[in-house]
């Protein structure tokens, strides 16, 4: 399932978003695009407003000011239309343990349509791909971490989304398996997948073609890796994670 609506090749677009709680300003003034088939990553320390950015990019939460379009859709205006086109996982992604693989994927599937004849090639596709063949009848809630894994990003991709949120997805998962776990966003991203991820695993930021760092709020850095590091002055993404930390925590 693709929008037709996406112009210019991108896939996400903000200008100015805020969104206020009260006298708390979560999310202000941001302003980034994101581009098809693009791994972007949104970092920054707990607070930052990463959470807060996502849901409204999800069409869950309404924008104080400014304006954001995802798969060609606005988020204010038609967020049920954005929810057609996005897949999101996290650690805590909603599997449910009392079904098994194949059934949680075609349950996710009839979500957003994908049924009959066509749901059962597309499920097929997605247990060979994932290499979930030979566990397709056991249950959910008897699986390791980074099957479990490997199941949720199956439902999340069920129905082809033009946007893949991935919200700490490899927390608590052993490097084996989170490399796997990239091996195949790797291959989502070459297929034409956008990917928006936030993670605190700096080497998994690394992978991100493009950041934006929040602090505060506010949008402090966007760029490459590279760039981020050369504006702050580190030699790594953690080192500048580190320092926005302290930051943070001085001010506090």
């Amino acid at each position: 399932m693709t929008s037709t609506a996406v112009a210019n090749g991108l896939v996400v677009q903000l200008q100015g978003l805020s969104k206020n709680f009260g006298a708390v300003k979560a999310v202000d003034d941001a302003s980034f695009d994101i581009h098809a088939g693009e791994i972007f990553g949104i970092l920054g320390p707990n607070g930052s407003g990463k959470t807060t950015t996502i849901r409204m990019l999800c069409g869950l939460l309404l924008p104080t000011a400014g304006n954001a379009s995802v798969a060609g859709f606005d988020v204010a205006k038609e967020p049920e239309q954005v929810k057609l086109h996005i897949g999101y996982m996290s650690q805590a992604f909603g599997l449910y343990k009392d079904l098994t693989v194949e059934e949680n994927l075609r349950f996710y599937g009839g979500l957003y349509g994908v049924r009959g004849a066509a749901g059962a090639t597309r499920i097929q596709q997605q247990l060979e791909e994932l290499d979930l063949g030979a566990r397709a009848t056991q249950m959910a809630g008897t699986l390791s971490g980074g099957w479990k894994q490997r199941l949720a990003l199956a439902c999340a991709t069920t129905h082809r989304p033009t946007l893949l949120f991935l919200d700490e997805p490899t927390a608590g998962v052993d490097p084996a398996a989170r490399q796997q776990f990239w091996d195949h966003i790797g291959r989502l991203s070459a297929e034409g997948t956008t990917i928006l991820l936030t993670t605190h695993y700096m080497d998994e930021a690394e992978r991100c073609e493009r950041l934006v760092f929040l602090s505060g709020g506010r949008l402090i850095a966007q760029g490459s890796p590279a760039a981020i590091t050369a504006q702050f002055g580190q030699p790594t993404l953690e080192a500048v994670f580190i320092e926005l930390q302290r930051a943070v925590e001085a001010a506090a």
